[in-house]
């Protein structure tokens, strides 16, 4: 019955729908660009972009790769993990936080492969990417996105559209 009711819920959104509601996520980054092209005196003044550098870049290449390996095996060096890899997780990592899956007291897992530093810019680059090292001052890496979505579907989710949940409720008929 649940199937059936939420197969006719997916039914109802049209393209158009579905559209308008995702459109968000890629109409704030367009945002951002056209913004940044014409700044405003104010803005240009501003202490905000105070030490900051315009941006070069025309487009970028994003890639979302579910199932391939994490940010956490690729590009985040985690000394502070490997000491504490097999040991039970200390209270203050959990206390007050929700977890998706877990339960009790997790034992950690320390980082699997090494890294080393590459390039002017220091980047801590994982074993796993040995060609990386060539372009790594070429790339950006955002290491500051942060979500209190504690599941992957609703984080992706609110990474490619700005919303954290489906957006069938809002526009379903009926």
């Amino acid at each position: 019955m649940i199937a059936a009711l939420l197969e006719k819920r997916l039914g109802d959104l049209t393209r158009r729908h579905f559209l308008g509601g995702t459109g968000l996520g890629v109409g704030a980054m367009a945002l951002s660009a056209l913004v940044e092209r014409q700044p405003s005196a104010e803005a240009a003044s501003s202490s905000l972009l105070a030490g900051q550098h315009r941006s070069r870049a025309r487009s970028i290449i994003y890639l979302h790769m579910a199932g391939a390996p994490s940010q956490i095996d690729l590009f985040e060096h985690k000394p502070t993990l490997a000491r504490f890899d097999g040991q039970q997780c200390p209270q203050q990592y959990l206390e007050g936080k929700r977890f998706a899956f877990i339960k009790g007291v997790p034992t950690m897992l320390g980082p699997l492969f090494a890294y080393q530093r590459w390039g002017a810019s220091g980047q801590w680059i994982s074993e796993l990417l040995p060609r990386f090292s060539d372009i790594v001052d070429d790339v950006c890496v955002i290491r500051s996105m942060t979500t209190k979505e504690f599941n992957h579907v609703p984080a992706q989710l609110l990474m490619h559209t700005g919303q954290p949940r489906s957006v069938t409720r809002r526009w379903a008929r009926g």
